[in-house]
């Protein structure tokens, strides 16, 4: 039976995913800040193991593995889930905002991965699903340092999937769009404490009326997108990348197309910085 750990699993995707692992007949340690509060078809599952996890915190990341462990003896999926947003304009972060932002975003991600890397290399393989974003492939108005965040999610699981498959261990990021969770709730999403007023009616504040406006009636389905994700990702190969949702995957298209019509004035030029001794030599 394939062991699931899932963090930020309380709510949103991460619930979702646990979800439809359970539905499949899977067992899921379901990771949570207050594990307390999940609904009682989690925590009254058989198969389930909640545990209490904040992945700011090493000690608890620790507690959480071991615990899996010695419940289910391996882990064969390990989703990180746990995230959250913050909107503003670049100017208007501080940076304790930004290194909060990150501390969950990046650095949560890459100590509870290293905490189970090793569990999975032991066992001769595993799979890593890390929750990204469409922003991670577009920095878009309004959220620049969150899509720094997600750009760095995936980076991380572009090295981690050459790093590890001399090991048996894949790693995908999953870039999803816009889902109808409590993602734009204050609970989820942070805004700036000095907002810069000159920002007013220029595209960075427009995500933050975009943000209000839309909290709870974003066009994509939770429920869809996770039992995508767990179907994807219970394929015996994983994709790199995996763009969820019509969003996703046509921001991804337009800005492939930007990327490369911009660049392609200059490929020539761009392939003409390589070193050479005879250009070094006439311009002795």
């Amino acid at each position: 039976m394939t062991v699931w750990m899932i963090t930020g699993a309380g709510r949103g995707l991460g619930l979702e995913i646990a979800r439809a692992a359970l539905a499949a007949g899977e067992q899921v340690a379901v990771a949570a800040r207050r594990p307390e509060t999940l609904p009682a078809d989690l925590r009254e599952h058989r198969d389930v193991l909640p545990v209490r996890l904040d992945v700011t915190d090493q000690a608890q990341i620790d507690a959480a593995v071991a615990a899996v462990l010695e419940r289910f003896g391996k882990i064969d999926v390990l989703v990180n889930n746990a995230g959250r947003g913050l909107i503003g304009a670049v100017e208007e972060i501080t940076d304790s905002e930004a290194r909060s932002l990150f501390d969950v975003n990046v650095f949560g991600l890459l100590n509870v991965t290293r905490a189970v890397v090793p569990v999975m290399r032991e066992a001769g393989g595993g799979k890593l699903v890390h929750i990204g974003s469409r922003a991670g492939f577009e920095g878009e108005p309004g959220v620049g340092v969150y899509a720094a965040s997600k750009s760095a999610v995936a980076g991380i699981s572009e090295a981690l999937a050459a790093e590890l498959e001399p090991f048996g261990i894949q790693s995908m990021v999953v870039e999803p769009g816009v889902f109808r969770t409590d993602f734009l709730d204050a609970s989820s999403l942070q805004l700036p404490a000095n907002r810069v007023d000159v920002y007013d009616g220029t595209p960075a504040h427009a995500t933050l009326e975009w943000a209000g406006e839309n909290n709870h009636v974003q066009p994509g389905d939770p429920v869809k997108g996770a039992r995508l994700i767990h179907r994807v990702a219970s394929q015996s190969a994983l994709p790199l990348h995996l763009p969820v949702g019509r969003d996703a995957i046509e921001r991804r298209e337009v800005m492939t197309e930007r990327i490369a019509r911009e660049a392609a004035p200059w490929i020539e030029d761009s392939a003409a910085t390589a070193y050479t001794e005879t250009a070094h030599a006439e311009s002795a």
